[in-house]
């Protein structure tokens, strides 16, 4: 984490030199002072396109937290760039169902020397190295955590590493915890998910770089897994060990929690906090971000809703719900600029979901990317209003369809109440 004050290095132009000027926009369109822009009828500024690191909402978790470490213990925890290490091993593991164990011509360990540094991480880099726009969102929580620029390698290549892999279902993997196995915070992959990629989608990959500075402690550095398609629980932080194996059973924490540990990141849009009251005769500007999940996003729609006194408050899929006349909202566009945008050195055609000879996205929002909404309500007469924003995705389903098991990502259609006085 920059907690000094200084910019990190290699931020674009536009993060160098407007920095505060995005940081105050964002704190404008928040709480009481979103109320002054928006009853103002101005046009908000969105939110900006990636997070800088040490915006980004923490959910980090262990005792202490592993980003909190220094010295001598940040040393002998491997969490530094020079003493990071990355084991990867075959999995013994058999059972009355499963004869054979998973194995591998080599494996990557600490005893032998042989375990991934972070300069041979990187050198793979130079010839198969991946950049991808993602938004991070935890599975248990409503509000999105941050979207960055990662980089890194693709997990593949790393397992390649290992030469002929033979009876391998599944990648176990898990990150620094204070060495306590109680603390302990894992995740697995089929290794199919880890070695294919659908077409349009980018691959699994070790991230050592975000917004094109080195990936800092707080957001999981020196290196962790980035799994674009999923929650946050399965990009692992402080990445430090892969297991691969024929057991055909996930591993996951949040599995072993009662979540779902396949549940793919939702299409859902999400309302920026805002004033519980505005005045008559102006023209309200309601803002928020949407997640384009695995299954895409078509639009952004909203619903207003006027509260009449002594009238049974709206419930999901009652008569009035059902009923509701959803409007269009506005969504940001692609910039005409990206220079603005990305870190100094990086191009967009670098950039997977990006076109490589124009430059231009492949599709908007990119995927497993977010961007900012907008809807502007005029002439609203004085009462009580309830105003809700809901995602359509490219299936045609209005959020919260598809409706999972609540442990599979929360997905309800927010709702924001206020009165015009």
């Amino acid at each position: 984490m920059n907690s000094s004050g200084h910019h990190p290095p290699h931020q674009s132009r536009r993060q160098f030199a407007g920095h505060a000027a995005l940081a105050a926009a964002a704190t404008a369109l928040s709480a009481a002072a979103s109320a002054q822009v928006r009853a103002a009828g101005q046009p908000p500024a969105p939110h900006p396109f990636l997070t800088p690191d040490d915006e980004f909402y923490d959910v980090s978790r262990g005792k202490p937290k592993p980003h909190t470490l220094n010295g001598e213990a940040l040393i002998r925890a491997r969490l530094t760039p020079e003493t990071w290490r990355l084991e990867v091993v075959a999995d013994s593991f058999t059972s009355e169902e499963v004869k054979e164990p998973a194995s591998a011509a080599k494996q990557l360990t600490l005893v032998d020397g042989t375990a991934l540094d972070l300069p041979a991480l990187m050198e793979l880099g130079r010839k198969h190295s991946v950049r991808y726009v993602k938004a991070m969102q935890c599975l248990n929580i409503a509000e999105p955590l941050g979207q960055g620029l990662w980089e890194g390698v693709p997990l593949r290549e790393v397992l390649r590493l290992c030469g002929t892999l033979r009876n391998v279902r599944r990648v176990y993997y898990n990150g620094f915890h204070n060495d306590d196995p109680s603390q302990i915070f894992q995740s697995s992959l089929s290794y199919t998910e880890a070695m294919e990629t659908p077409p349009g989608d980018p691959p699994v990959f070790l991230a050592y770089r975000l917004n094109g500075a080195p990936l800092s402690l707080e957001r999981g550095g020196p290196v962790r897994l980035v799994v674009p398609w999923a929650h946050g629980f399965k990009s692992i932080k402080w990445l430090q060990r892969i297991s691969l194996t024929n057991n055909y059973q996930c591993n996951d924490t949040y599995a072993l929690q009662n979540n779902d540990p396949d549940a793919p990141l939702k299409t859902a849009a999400y309302i920026d906090k805002a004033a519980n009251q505005f005045p008559a005769g102006q023209s309200v500007i309601m803002t928020g971000q949407v997640i384009s999940g695995l299954s895409g996003l078509e639009r952004v729609e909203y619903w207003l809703h006027r509260v009449e006194s002594g009238v049974p408050p709206v419930m999901q899929d009652d008569s009035t719900y059902q009923a509701a006349q959803w409007l269009a909202c506005s969504l940001e566009k692609p910039p005409a600029d990206w220079s603005d945008i990305l870190p100094d050195g990086v191009a967009p055609n670098e950039v997977a979901g990006f076109d490589k000879t124009t430059g231009k996205p492949l599709s908007w929002p990119l995927r497993y990317s977010m961007i900012s909404w907008s809807a502007t309500l005029r002439n609203l007469k004085p009462g009580a209003y309830e105003f809700r924003a809901r995602a359509v995705d490219l299936n045609g389903f209005a959020q919260p369809e598809p409706r999972p098991i609540p442990k599979a990502g929360k997905n309800a259609v927010e709702v924001h109440a206020f009165e015009v006085a």
